[in-house]
């Protein structure tokens, strides 16, 4: 991703950071790939919620640390959530992760990425989450600007 832009924004609550990621699942089309960074407890599941019921889902969004993946029916496609915390080598899952990856009709949704990589395409939206206080968060969005469609009306 080396002509990646970065863009950044503070969040002051859980529910701020989860109308953005709506604001931003709102622009999914299908194909995309996001990868969510941050410490554990760091807002990836909130994200993960505010993004699926942004793509109007009405799926209940849980964190998939314990099962892996799981996904989950938007309107227009599917939405595949991996969390790679609990692996200490990606195994079949990584086979699993790259049949979905590009398909048109999923939007692949990735956490604790650095497993897996190798399998991650360039073209994707990085979004790293760090605590600013108690409740406050810096989103940092990095992006191709083939994706750049993802951040229209997101704030």
């Amino acid at each position: 991703m080396s002509t990646a832009q970065t863009w950044h924004i503070d969040s002051t609550s859980s529910e701020q950071t989860e109308q953005l990621a709506a604001d931003l699942g709102r622009n999914l089309r299908g194909g995309e790939v996001i990868e969510l960074v941050s410490d554990l407890g760091g807002g990836k599941t909130t994200f993960a919620r505010g993004l699926v019921h942004g793509a109007k889902s009405v799926d209940a969004v849980s964190s998939p640390s314990f099962t892996i993946s799981k996904v989950y029916q938007a309107q227009h496609f599917d939405i595949h959530h991996f969390d790679f915390y609990r692996l200490l080598e990606p195994g079949i899952i990584a086979d699993e992760l790259a049949e979905v990856l590009g398909d048109p009709h999923v939007v692949t949704v990735v956490e604790w990425g650095a497993i897996v990589r190798h399998v991650l395409p360039k073209q994707r939206l990085t979004i790293t989450i760090e605590p600013t206080s108690e409740n406050g968060r810096r989103l940092s969005f990095r992006y191709p600007e083939s994706l750049a469609y993802l951040l229209k009306g997101v704030a």
